[in-house]
């Protein structure tokens, strides 16, 4: 799932769920009401998005000030960019 969650089987609103998330976390500046209005009719309750949207949102906070301050990653979540690359989704 962490290379490639659309293959993953999930769901239609996991589905949905995880292109917000990308959507969010790559391009934050391109969100617009459509892309709440799509968890909407996954099923998602505004109190579920709001969720989602905070969690997501510290995540990404979190990991910036990581990168921000030269924490080093544990060694199970190192991985070589090229071989990241080759595995991980095309997300643009």
């Amino acid at each position: 799932m962490v290379f490639d969650y659309r293959n993953a089987g999930l769901s239609e609103a996991d589905l949905a769920l995880c292109e917000y998330a990308i959507k969010l976390t790559m391009h934050p500046h391109r969100m617009v009401g459509q892309d709440v209005q799509l968890l909407r009719e996954a099923g998602f309750s505004d109190e579920q998005i709001t969720i989602a949207a905070q969690v997501i949102g510290y995540f990404n906070y979190i990991n910036r000030i990581a990168d921000g301050l030269g924490v080093d990653l544990e060694e199970r979540m190192t991985m070589p960019v090229e071989e990241w690359l080759s595995k991980k989704a095309k997300f643009d």
